[in-house]
């Protein structure tokens, strides 16, 4: 029985060598956590024998328990190196119409050839679908999850309706009379300034605005006369609505002034204005304000000046940036100033984190111990918020583990000799005459 004890006294030895080890062995393993093997004694007894001189039966491995204590993270320069603080898992599958999800605290994810968001194994990412323009998410379920995919372009270019400006005309300019406005002859408008609008086919046009005081008498209104010209050189000056000032340098309203241009005359060949066939469905609108409608024209005693200039069309984009915050959303940005929300990375918490399965590369599997996955977004509840440019490093103290590694070699030499006594006390047995 002896000899039994102290073999069970090696291999748990040998089990606590090991769990050091590969923690040792892993102190560099992003997402990596470690391990700690846990021991119970071995007593049987009979109803009919006495519990008071049994001494038991040796020792057994009872788990190799993982610790998911937090890892201190390492900063990088890719922002798809996501780390989580906190509770949660990503979740990722083997191929894009999977459900078979794979856990994770491993964050070291990059594009794929299709603009997929992978691990180092080819795995997705999953996330959840979000609005483009808010960001919010539709549900966290994990049965609605999906692969997030990185678009490099912002898709179908959009037309320019609307041209929002708001400015202010000096009030001490003179008025321009006698001379009929012609956008070459600088002596016939007093100001002006321009603005790139985008026709149905993402093509750049420039768009400028002219200002033309006109001679008033005290103490009527001041009034400007407004015209648009389409790239400078085609068609003919499109008038607008003359802008109306009072003592204050307000304009007069209503109504709030506009220059239209209208659609068919845009769109008609042979006046110039379009020469690559696209077309406007709608007429752009020059509005004197800006979107919201709280800035509007003035006029002060101070230079020409514009405080809103905007317009609402877009060429096709390229791909200049990906971002993820806190929650996990994913803001692609583009050359053409557009910016979307694409998804939202997926997390997952168990209610028994040490009850997952270990299928290596950093990764768990849901068990019949760990619980059901609970899907969720980063920085709320319970869930840990998501840094970006950030790796979680693996948990390891290697202090102490090689403190361990010391204890766990003492332990297996102790056991050692226990062995080696019970072999010379049998020895001087059989030497006995």
């Amino acid at each position: 029985m002896s000899f039994q004890i102290a073999l069970s006294g090696l291999a748990a030895a040998q089990k606590d060598l090991d769990t050091t080890a590969n923690n040792i062995a892993n102190v560099n393993t992003t997402g990596f956590k470690e391990s700690r093997a846990e021991f119970a004694d071995v007593y049987a007894t009979s109803i009919f024998s006495s519990g008071r001189t049994k001494v038991g039966d040796g020792v057994a491995t009872s788990t190799v328990a993982q610790q998911f204590n937090q890892g201190s993270l390492q900063f990088t320069n890719n922002s798809l190196d996501l780390a989580i603080t906190g509770e949660g898992f990503f979740a990722t599958t083997p191929d894009l119409q999977s459900k078979d999800l794979t856990y994770t605290r491993a964050g070291a994810f990059k594009l794929n050839k299709d603009n997929f968001i992978v691990d180092n194994r080819g795995n997705f990412l999953q996330g959840f679908n979000v609005d483009p323009v808010t960001g919010e998410n539709s549900s966290v379920s994990l049965s609605t999850s999906a692969p997030i995919a990185i678009p490099t372009s912002a898709g179908a270019p959009r037309e320019t309706n609307n041209v929002f400006l708001s400015m202010n005309v000096d009030s001490r300019a003179l008025p321009t009379s006698g001379v009929p406005f012609n956008p070459e002859d600088r002596a016939s408008y007093n100001h002006s300034t321009s603005v790139t609008v985008y026709d149905s086919l993402g093509e750049s046009h420039i768009l400028t605005t002219y200002f033309r005081k006109t001679p008033t008498t005290a103490p009527a209104p001041s009034e400007w006369q407004t015209f648009a010209v389409w790239d400078d050189v085609t068609g003919s000056p499109i008038a607008g609505d003359n802008i109306r000032f009072g003592s204050s340098g307000d304009f007069i309203t209503p109504p709030i002034p506009e220059i239209r241009l209208p659609a068919a005359t845009l769109n008609n060949p042979l006046n110039g204005y379009l020469n690559n066939g696209a077309q406007f469905s709608n007429d752009v609108v020059v509005n004197f304000r800006d979107p919201s409608g709280t800035r509007t024209p003035t006029q002060y005693a101070s230079g020409f000046d514009v405080n809103n200039l905007s317009q609402d069309g877009t060429t096709v984009g390229n791909l200049t940036g990906v971002d993820i915050d806190s929650f996990g959303r994913v803001l692609a940005t583009y050359s053409n100033g557009d910016s979307s929300y694409l998804a939202q990375v997926t997390l997952v918490r168990f209610a028994n984190v040490q009850g997952l399965k270990q299928v290596g590369n950093t990764s768990w599997k849901q068990s019949l111990t760990s619980g059901e996955p609970i899907g969720g977004q980063g920085n709320t509840g319970t869930f840990g918020a998501v840094n970006a440019s950030s790796l979680e490093q693996s948990n390891v103290n290697l202090t102490t583990e090689l403190v361990d590694l010391i204890s766990a070699q003492r332990n297996f030499q102790a056991n050692s000799r226990a062995l080696e006594v019970n072999s010379t006390l049998q020895q001087t047995v059989l030497q006995i005459r």
